[in-house]
């Protein structure tokens, strides 16, 4: 039903919008030809202002029963709730609520319903039924009404193009507001439960500790132990890994795109090279724990090293892998950003095609490819599901790649995993773990949009 609900409304405001589009066009192509005068915006402008007051009013009245809606129904159905099912609260009153609607949906409910329960289903379904028509009723013809008396402003000096832009401007800066509101408030609950969770841990143990050891003593109540070293150095040590796979293969197929591939050759490598990207990083997990660790440790018998099947060197590998793209596909826009007249210059005094990409056009785009490169380092830090199924989950401070380690993503996961209260430090070390994430990928992002802006700059 609200599938159906979703797509119904879907469908009146696209049919609203195309008429009311089509009648402010007709009516100022009417003008036109009615008067001869000259039209102070061009049609298309009246006819996008016309549909904008129809949608308007139409998409209020759908925003306002979204979100009074649900209340409205609930009302609806505690009337047909027995006095001691009435009295529950919280879950036990949630679960009473969601049979009726499962009822009155058709899916059923387990076990056999009570009578008061079919009935209550029942009149939820027509309750259901008329208010999805009312709705529907009312936004229409509120829309239509707020088309017509759009439609009777449209005059030769009507200025339709300046209020278009107007509430598109409005609309750009509200989806903006929206952006930066967000990130905001991810960053004040952040903050907010990172403070509590220092209320019980002192941020000189956080931030300076060795052991990371988050469990309730089973003798004395302490709190364990909440070391942020062991998780950051196997952050680093994975990323660092994985930058030492992918920038180099990333750097050397972007200049081998740009600067040797032919056009057909660089047509079919580009798209495979970039699919990586899309691929879900829950399969590069899958696949680091089947084929590249037990490769890693086959390996190591090898030459006569204990490689841990699951270890920061599995994690970063595969990691590395994974953000080739990036490295490989922004390096390469920034190569073609390079003005030719460089190359050229360069070809002109006899220097070879490889003395001009070391000595003319890596030097020119070593800015940009550095933010490129900063930019793939912040990717990798904030990698969860590859380290999670890889790097082995064992966080203790070790400069062994080859055995496990873990790391703040991991250990998020495993703080969040499973019934949690949000009352102790077992909990809340996960936020005071996503403000450092969060504060060191801010930073190397900063750093990488400056690099890149001021290369840009210089070329443009």
């Amino acid at each position: 039903m609200p599938q159906l609900t979703s797509w119904i409304f879907a469908a009146l405001l696209i049919v609203l919008l195309g008429i009311a589009y089509q009648v402010g066009w007709s009516r100022s192509r009417g003008l036109v030809v009615a008067s001869g005068e000259k039209l102070h915006s061009r049609s298309q402008y009246h006819g996008s202002l016309v549909a904008i007051w129809a949608l308007l009013p139409a998409i209020a009245i759908l925003i306002l029963w979204g979100l009074f809606g649900e209340a409205i129904t609930n009302t609806y159905i505690m009337g047909f709730l027995p006095p001691d099912v009435a009295a529950l609260t919280g879950p036990q009153l949630a679960q009473a609520l969601q049979r009726i609607r499962s009822l009155a949906s058709g899916f059923g409910v387990a076990g056999t319903p009570a009578e008061w329960e079919v009935a209550a289903g029942q009149a939820l379904a027509q309750f259901q039924l008329i208010t999805l028509l009312i709705v529907i009723l009312l936004a229409a013809g509120i829309g239509i009404l707020a088309m017509f008396i759009a439609r009777t402003r449209i005059a030769p000096r009507l200025r339709a193009r300046n209020e278009v832009e107007a509430i598109v401007r409005i609309v750009l800066i509200a989806c903006s507001a929206i952006a930066i509101l967000t990130t905001a408030g991810i960053v004040a609950s952040l903050i907010t439960e990172a403070i509590r969770f220092f209320s019980f841990v002192s941020p000189i143990d956080f931030f300076l500790g060795t052991v990371w050891n988050p469990v309730f003593s089973s003798t004395g109540g302490g709190s364990g132990q909440y070391g942020l070293l062991p998780l950051l150095w196997g952050t680093i040590m994975v990323s660092l890994i994985a930058m030492l796979v992918a920038l180099p293969i990333g750097l050397m197929a972007a200049i081998y795109l740009n600067q040797y591939a032919s056009p057909r050759v660089r047509a079919v490598v580009k798209p495979i090279i970039e699919m990586l990207a899309g691929i879900p990083t829950i399969v590069y997990g899958f696949f680091a724990i089947v084929t590249v660790g037990p490769f890693l440790s086959s390996l190591g018998d090898v030459v006569g090293l204990d490689v841990s099947a699951t270890s920061a060197a599995t994690a970063g590998v595969v990691m590395g892998i994974m953000i080739i793209p990036f490295i490989s596909s922004l390096s390469d826009d920034i190569l073609n950003q390079v003005p030719r007249a460089m190359r050229d210059g360069s070809y002109g005094l006899g220097a070879t095609q490889s003395e001009t990409i070391i000595r003319v056009l890596l030097p020119a785009a070593l800015p940009g490819i550095v933010g490129a490169f900063l930019l793939a380092v912040s990717r990798a830090i904030g990698e969860t599901m590859i380290v999670v199924l890889a790097a082995g989950n064992s966080p203790v401070l070790r400069a062994n790649p080859f055995e496990p380690i873990s790391t703040v993503t991991v250990s998020i996961v495993n703080q969040l995993t499973g019934d949690t209260d949000f009352a102790g430090p077992q909990s809340l070390v996960a936020f005071a773990l996503g403000l450092t994430l969060f504060a060191i990928t801010l930073v190397l992002n900063i750093v990488a949009l400056y690099i890149v802006r001021r290369f840009r700059e210089q070329y443009e």
